[in-house]
């Protein structure tokens, strides 16, 4: 095995990641997960964000998993810097790390080593006010930075608000830090993609959460809602928490939040999989057992090992 060695392991919710990245680990003592998603972050939001299980993690050794508290804000820039020093522990110890999730800023602050701004709060608070109001941010964001409304959904409110705070705040584009998230350069890390059909994935999609919700999801969210300081912004945006809560705090039926929950699953899919579309550098895969394989041979080749890690 070379040194350095870290592969992404790519794709939309409920594709099978996970089950690839856990067998393909436990199978290769010394591989280890680093989880890229934006939710995995936070404690106590289990279900939902398809975490590994305690039985799991006595398995194989994961990394970005838990680590604030769900009323902590938790950035891109932040999660970049500690996937760094987790990398750094994994081959200080010898081992390979595989990068999975489905949060793609995340997987390109990594593959594109990507800059990010700082943190305007004041103005932040202000366009959370003004949203709150009606306005339309996304038209705002439009007019500001063109180039960024024309890369973020005018749904993802999260990434709207924060390119219009970035831009407003430091006058200069959002679009315009980093290389830009249309160029796509060589990459630090190799990325493996895995992909399931639309219609195969709207299934798995309904019989997870529903298997979630057997498994005590509403219970998950009415413990995370009484927590000291609740949720904050981002962990309220997470599919699947943001419906059952809304359904807590403004009454309903369990089935209709449910049912939300499975439209919002579904259409975060779709943007994961235009997302990671775009990327030419993905190696995708319909087959696990391919993906492995793959896998197998990036491990135990230099291919397999970071790139410029410094540049």
């Amino acid at each position: 095995m070379s040194d350095r060695v870290a592969v992404a392991v790519v794709g939309a919710t409920a594709t099978g990641k996970s089950a690839l990245t856990h067998a393909f680990a436990r199978r290769h003592p010394g591989c280890e997960i680093v989880m890229a998603d934006a939710m995995a972050v936070y404690r106590g939001m289990d279900l939902a964000t398809a975490k590994p299980t305690p039985a799991q993690r006595a398995e194989v050794r994961y990394h970005l998993v838990d680590v604030v508290e769900p009323a902590e804000a938790f950035t891109v820039a932040a999660w970049q810097a500690a996937a760094r020093a987790a990398l750094a522990d994994v081959w200080a110890r010898g081992g390979c790390a595989l990068v999975v999730g489905g949060t793609g800023l995340y997987i390109r602050a990594l593959v594109d080593a990507l800059t990010f701004p700082g943190q305007f709060p004041a103005l932040r608070a202000e366009l959370e006010e003004r949203a709150a109001r009606g306005e339309d941010l996304a038209a705002l964001l439009g007019s500001a930075d063109p180039q960024a409304a024309m890369l973020i959904e005018p749904t993802n409110a999260r990434r709207v608000l924060r390119a219009l705070e970035v831009t407003l705040g430091s006058g200069r584009p959002f679009s315009s830090y980093g290389p830009g998230l249309s160029t796509y350069g060589p990459g630090r890390l190799r990325q493996v993609g895995l992909r399931v059909p639309l219609a195969e994935l709207d299934a798995r999609i309904e019989e997870r959460l529903g298997a979630w919700v057997a498994d005590g999801l509403v219970e998950e969210v009415r413990a995370l809602a009484a927590r000291p300081g609740g949720l904050s912004a981002t962990a309220r945006q997470a599919v699947g928490y943001r419906e059952l809560l809304d359904w807590l705090e403004r009454g309903g039926s369990l089935e209709g939040a449910v049912a939300a929950a499975v439209t919002a699953t579904r259409r975060l899919a779709r943007r994961q999989v235009r997302w990671f579309a775009r990327d030419p550098r993905i190696e995708w895969f319909d087959d696990p057992e391919i993906a492995a394989a793959r896998l197998e041979a990036l491990v135990n080749d230099r291919e397999g090992s970071v790139r410029d890690w410094n540049a």
